[in-house]
């Protein structure tokens, strides 16, 4: 009986996870907080990475999670229709304009594939663009916002097939009209997330935290009174007197020497 035990004991001092997973029935740790937490350190420290890379590599990663993602939803949407095909036949001696129509309603009713391929493009230009925009303007604005809305509308309509004969031009109209909205959305959200007035001195502090995916710092920044006007002059002991990690503070200061503005400010 005691070889028995200490057999058992050995197998669990010798196994981690067996070890993790006593831990864990003795009450001793929380496994869904431990893997919260170790992918919200997996988030900060490839956000890190990815701050330090020449714009073209950062661009290419958005591109491609961007494309990942919208393949996924589109693959999921067209996976809705019973066949997997268009239900839109093509009729017959059609005019031009009935035919564009057409193949706008059969680009949005597509089969899996198609739509995984026309959503892959979309979202992974968009993603692409706004970052190449945030990284030449230094912030997410509107201009850059409606950019990169136009390059994915555009290109959604030539992989798509929107539009002939006359592809060209229905680009540039699917992108005018993807930009017009998107401005129009973001102007929207802009009003709606208006900080309240006595927190105005903290506008473009919030702004660079949201960028960065940082928003729940905000809280130490009015701590410790590092407002907008202490942006250019913030350092890492003053970081880490209000109490911000290693991996936020490299990613915040690493973004204020990329702002031109700041930069001159200093």
């Amino acid at each position: 009986m005691t070889d028995g035990k200490r057999g058992s004991a050995v197998a669990l001092k010798a196994s981690p996870s067996a070890a993790a997973m006593a831990r864990g029935l003795r009450g001793g740790s929380n496994p869904l907080g431990e893997w919260t937490a170790r992918v919200k350190e997996i988030e900060t420290g490839f956000r890190a990475w990815m701050a330090t890379q020449p714009i073209h590599v950062e661009a290419a990663v958005a591109t491609a999670v961007g494309a990942v993602q919208g393949g996924a939803l589109g693959g999921l949407m067209g996976s809705l229709s019973a066949d997997g095909g268009s239900p839109f036949p093509t009729p017959p001696n059609a005019n031009p304009q009935a035919m564009a129509s057409l193949k706008q309603a059969q680009a949005l009713a597509g089969g899996p594939l198609v739509q995984a391929r026309n959503f892959a493009v979309m979202t992974g230009a968009n993603a692409g663009i706004s970052c190449v925009m945030r990284r030449i303007r230094g912030q997410e604005d509107i201009q850059g916002s409606m950019a990169a809305a136009f390059g994915s509308g555009a290109l959604f309509s030539i992989v798509s097939g929107m539009g002939t004969p006359n592809p060209v031009v229905n680009a540039i109209t699917t992108g005018a009209a993807f930009a017009v909205f998107q401005g129009g959305f973001f102007m929207i959200g802009q009003k709606f997330s208006k900080p309240a007035s006595e927190d105005t001195y903290y506008s473009r502090t919030r702004s660079m935290l949201h960028q960065l995916g940082l928003e729940k710092y905000e809280k130490n920044f009015k701590k410790g009174l590092l407002n907008d006007q202490t942006l250019p002059l913030l350092t890492d002991s003053a970081l880490r007197d209000v109490k911000i990690p290693p991996g936020p503070r490299l990613l915040i200061l690493d973004q204020i020497k990329r702002d031109p503005e700041l930069v001159r400010a200093k």
